[in-house]
């Protein structure tokens, strides 16, 4: 069993920069896959950026170009660096890992980014 937690939300203003993490509970060093989503009020989840084995790794078209993604193997957490955020980026962020094909979720962290 693995836990996330997400962390590093908040509120900007449009032009900045946050960075996402996500911790672990356990080892995610042999995953599947890992990745970020984001949910904003009314609106299905949408992938923002994952990497995988097969795939290596993608981003959604609205962030290409500002967000990244990253692992640190060593330390499991998972980021998202965002920069040049702009309003429509706000959403509640939700870190995903598929491990050994079972999926995990965080309990999202709030990004709000004001014009």
């Amino acid at each position: 069993q693995v836990q996330l937690v997400e962390s590093g939300g908040g509120l900007v203003q449009a032009g900045e920069s946050l960075r996402l993490s996500c911790a672990a509970s356990g080892s995610i060093f042999s995953f599947n896959a890992v990745g970020w989503y984001r949910q904003a009020p009314g609106k299905q989840r949408e992938m923002v950026a994952t990497i995988t084995k097969t795939t290596g790794t993608n981003y959604g078209d609205s962030v290409k170009g500002r967000f990244t993604i990253s692992v640190d193997n060593a330390k499991n957490p998972v980021y998202l660096q965002m920069n040049s955020l702009k309003p429509e980026d706000t959403a509640v962020y939700y870190c995903n890992v598929v491990l050994h094909m079972t999926n995990y979720w965080g309990q999202g962290t709030q990004v709000t980014v004001s014009s």
